[in-house]
């Protein structure tokens, strides 16, 4: 099991930053995390760390060879409850995700339906936001099954982070393209337990974000869906993150991670958490 560093290690800095303050770290792998449509102001001027979708992904690729790591994925997180509009993230980014992806050789593009921002969203039955879901994921699953990529659903919302809405997705989407990306905060945060999901959808678990999340975030469980970043080591909060890791190592998997941690502190101690529990 290898782990790797979330992409955004300092706010109001460049991507090349970024990746140069990972390695400097003694990581080998990062995905490609923030990404939008475009040029962006902040890319520009040297505060932003945005990959534009519209960019050359070989140039992405050799900005990641140049600082010595590997890409294990990249994130193509999304809003798939509200409705569709320019600007909002959704089917048309994931299909640019999966061609970069692809274009770049990684097999692992992570989306999700994410937290509706409008009150069509919010109002929502369970059986239309499993439609909404599954109609704007089907071309991306199409393509993704074309290019030889793996569209991973990440717990970071009402129906990915329960088991029913999950298995519901799965078996909607029915392609062997499909996969999981396990967040193991975002998962907990949503009312759902890591090491049940794991052992329920084990050969389907493809890559893993870990997070840790504080103690008294317990009053919000289960009315909240998802957080960007932790900003406590591995093994000092809530999630039970050995039981997750055991569980991972039952059902067989042994793949890229990804530390979506803030600090640099709590991102080392939580390297050195998983190293002692035999990570690489």
């Amino acid at each position: 099991m290898r782990v790797g560093c979330f992409a955004l290690v300092d706010p109001f800095a460049t991507i090349e930053h970024q990746l140069k303050r990972i390695k400097d770290m003694g990581f080998d792998y990062a995905d490609v995390t923030d990404n939008s449509d475009g040029g962006t102001l902040g890319v520009e001027f040297g505060f932003s760390s945005v990959i534009s979708l519209d960019s050359n992904p070989y140039d992405v690729k050799r900005m990641f060879e140049q600082a010595g790591l590997t890409i294990t994925a990249y994130c193509a997180h999304a809003n798939l409850l509200d409705p569709p509009a320019p600007w909002r993230y959704g089917t048309n980014q994931i299909l640019k995700a999966i061609k970069n992806a692809a274009a770049m050789g990684v097999n692992h593009v992570v989306t999700t339906e994410g937290d509706p921002k409008t009150e069509y969203g919010h109002r929502l039955t369970e059986d239309q936001r499993i439609f909404a879901v599954l109609d704007k994921l089907h071309e991306p699953v199409r393509m993704a099954g074309d290019y030889g990529v793996t569209l991973m659903l990440e717990p970071h919302g009402i129906l990915t982070d329960s088991i029913a809405g999950m298995e519901k997705l799965l078996h909607g989407l029915n392609s062997d393209h499909v996969g999981i990306n396990l967040d193991t905060g975002n998962l907990w945060l949503g009312g759902g337990d890591p090491v049940e999901f794991i052992r329920k959808f084990g050969p389907k678990i493809h890559h893993v974000h870990w997070k840790d999340l504080p103690r008294d975030m317990e009053k919000i469980r289960g009315t909240a869906f998802g957080c960007g970043m932790s900003t406590i080591p591995l093994g000092t909060g809530a999630v039970d993150i050995r039981g997750a890791f055991q569980a991972l190592k039952e059902v067989g998997f042994d793949g890229n991670t990804t530390l979506e941690i803030a600090g640099d502190d709590n991102v080392l101690a939580s390297h050195r958490f998983l190293q002692q529990l035999g990570a690489e």
